[in-house]
């Protein structure tokens, strides 16, 4: 292939074009808006780093790796290339490497996407518990410090739990509905396409000048309008990873509501299927209230308005009831998925239905309803009116109930199970345990005056990591040993996997469980130093950190060894029920060679004859067994899935 063919076809030719092109253009504009007005100097270089390097480049990157070709020549009136499917699939590793419509494609995209920034974030952890090990400053200063956590915690939630859960759920969802692929493929593509800008700009922030971003995750105002560059890169990054995350969920919820197979209603639909409905409606219904705080800052920062200065009518608290109207409810967008992994990993391998099936899903709904009406509880030492912390105090301590029907059932799911204790459902167990532990002390801060005495400090850090690590990250953990069979073909190595669940949970909890102690006591989080009374618990912490941190690369290994060398794994080594486990592993191209009609709910274990789902040739077989055996009495109704399990 020719140069010229090369940078004209779609691809990182292109793409490394369209980013210089992009910048550039970005830049004329700057020069050429400031000279029509007359303003100096010509070249104003946060401008043109705004403009340039952080709208215009990103889109000439997404124009030239190819995910707006087939768009543009429909709207310009061309005659678009036909579908040849060309672009679908992955015959070999390149194929990863560029715009693919294939749902499968692109969840491993995301996943191993995701991947690479949290061991980024995961790094600058390190780094944060070496600085911290003992009192004073070893490597780095008050002003670094403060950049690490902030960028840590920023790839941590947008670049890492959200999207990770959307690979998954890319990869999962239309197989266990029965569709050959999302509803808008294309949407799809450009959704994961954006991703890698967003993580790109926010560690990128380092090389801005006066250093990264340094405000936290939550970038509160008037403090981020105030700080150097660096700030910029991390809200046109949030502007980025927002919009993929809502593309992403719009298209899981038309892809759920318009291509379940025939005879899948809402009450035979999957767990994992529902809390990614339920998810989806939260990211639309909230994800734009954290554009808007960021629009606020953009516009402030860069154009001078004064959204939260009192002085000239703006107001102090608007950015944190945006920003916490979008930022609670995201909590939940980070834990749903997960609740949907945990129920299909524990009924699989406790081989028993799921406990109170319909009370699961309403309690999704219900999380989805209570989760708008707590935002304020981030504020309670905010200064806003103190009579809204009551309210705020009661909603916070009722959104637990839903989460706690969640436990419950998972409890009588695993009671009299038969179960198998394979890495799956240890992380899904590990996952139960630091989830309600996260889950009482977010009880402890409902409660008004312990929250005051406790805002901003390592308990509030321990909190967090419970839910979000304990229980997101956990569960994450879960999903992928549980379908790595189906993704790859492969299996991976129990013992390794084993290993890696009791190092990380038993070094999470020494690294965590210590700071509910100094938080109480009163260390303040957020600072490079510390006093000499924290010292010895803050080495044991630094220490445990180290150790938890290692042993993320026996997963990485049991995942790349795995996948390369790992023994051949059939379609449906769990004996599961859902469609994703009855097709080959991994799954065809277009999914199915037939269309499945479902029969039954997903999680019939134990039911004589119950199956989820059959495909043509299978549903005639069994007309011709009906007809043949004409006036016996018919089998009991009911969900199911594989053929009965063998297990007691």
């Amino acid at each position: 292939m020719t140069l010229t063919r090369r940078l004209l076809a779609p691809g990182w030719y292109r793409a490394a074009l369209g980013l210089a092109a992009g910048f550039l253009l970005g830049m004329g504009i700057v020069v050429a808006v400031r000279a029509a007005y007359g303003w100096d100097p010509l070249f104003d270089g946060d401008a043109i780093v705004t403009v340039g390097g952080l709208i215009c480049a990103p889109l000439g990157y997404l124009l030239g790796i190819g995910c707006f070709d087939y768009w543009f020549r429909w709207a310009s009136g061309a005659p678009t290339v036909p579908e040849d499917h060309s672009g679908h699939g992955a015959y070999s590793w390149r194929d990863y490497f560029r715009v693919n419509t294939d749902h499968k494609v692109i969840g491993i995209q995301y996943i191993c996407t995701t991947f690479i920034f949290f061991i980024a974030g995961g790094l600058m952890a390190m780094l944060m518990r070496a600085e911290l090990a003992t009192p004073g400053t070893q490597f780095v200063d008050p002003n670094t410090f403060n950049g690490l956590f902030s960028v840590h915690a920023s790839l941590m939630i947008f670049l890492f739990i959200i999207p990770v859960f959307a690979g998954i759920a890319n990869y999962v969802i239309p197989l266990m509905i029965g569709a050959p692929d999302m509803a808008f493929p294309r949407l799809n593509a450009l959704s994961y396409w954006m991703l890698p800008a967003a993580g790109v700009m926010m560690i990128c922030s380092y090389f801005a000048e006066g250093g990264a971003f340094a405000t936290g995750w939550t970038a509160y105002a008037p403090l981020s309008t105030e700080t150097p560059l660096g700030q910029q890169f991390f809200t046109m990054g949030v502007q980025f990873a927002g919009a993929s995350s809502i593309a992403t969920a719009l298209n899981f919820l038309v892809t759920i509501i318009t291509m379940r197979a025939p005879g899948m209603t809402f009450w035979r639909m999957p767990l994992l299927v529902w809390a990614n409905f339920t998810t989806s409606l939260l990211v639309v219904i909230a994800t734009p209230f954290i554009a808007g705080s960021q629009f606020f800052i953009l516009l402030e920062r860069s154009l001078g308005m004064q959204f939260f200065n009192p002085g000239a009518n703006g107001d102090v608290l608007l950015y944190q009831h945006v920003f916490w109207f979008y930022s609670h409810p995201a909590v939940y967008i980070m834990m749903l998925p997960g609740f949907g992994i945990v129920s299909e990993v524990i009924s699989t391998h406790a081989r028993k239905p799921i406990f109170g099936y319909r009370m699961m899903a309403f309690s999704l709904v219900a999380i989805i309803i209570l989760g708008f009406s707590v935002w304020a509880h981030h504020m309670f030492v905010s200064g806003m009116w103190s009579w809204f912390r009551v309210p705020m105090m009661i909603t916070t301590m009722l959104i637990a109930v839903p989460t706690g029907i969640k436990i419950f059932s998972w409890l009588a799911t695993l009671w009299r199970g038969v179960i198998h204790l394979r890495t799956p459902l240890l992380f899904a167990l590990g996952f139960i345990t630091m989830f309600t532990l996260g889950g009482i002390s977010g009880i402890m801060l409902a409660v008004v005056p312990f929250d005051i005495h406790v805002s901003d400090t390592y308990f509030i850090v321990a909190h967090i990591h419970y839910v979000l690590f304990g229980g997101s990250v956990f569960t994450i953990f879960a999903g992928i040993y549980h379908w790595f069979p189906k993704m790859t073909g492969r299996m991976y190595d129990e013992g390794l996997g084993r290993l890696h669940f009791w190092l990380s949970f038993i070094f999470f909890n020494l690294t965590f469980g210590p700071m509910h102690f100094v938080g109480i006591d009163g260390m303040p989080r957020r600072v490079a130093d510390y006093a000499e009374q924290f010292a010895t618990w803050n080495a044991i912490i630094s220490i445990s950190a180290f150790i938890f941190g290692l042993s993320f690369l026996i997963f990485l290994y049991n995942m790349i060894a795995s996948w390369r060398n790992g023994p051949l794994a059939v379609g449906n080594p769990w004996r599961a029920h859902s469609i994703e486990w009855q097709v080959s592993s991994p799954p065809p191209v277009f999914n199915f060679e037939s269309v499945p009609t479902v029969v039954g709910g997903p999680y019939e274990y134990g039911v004589p004859g119950a199956v989820h789902a059959v495909f043509k040739d299978e549903e005639e077989e069994a007309k011709e067994k009906a007809r043949a055996s004409a006036g016996a009495v018919p089998a009991p109704a009911g969900g199911g899935g594989a053929p009965p399990s063998s297990d007691p």
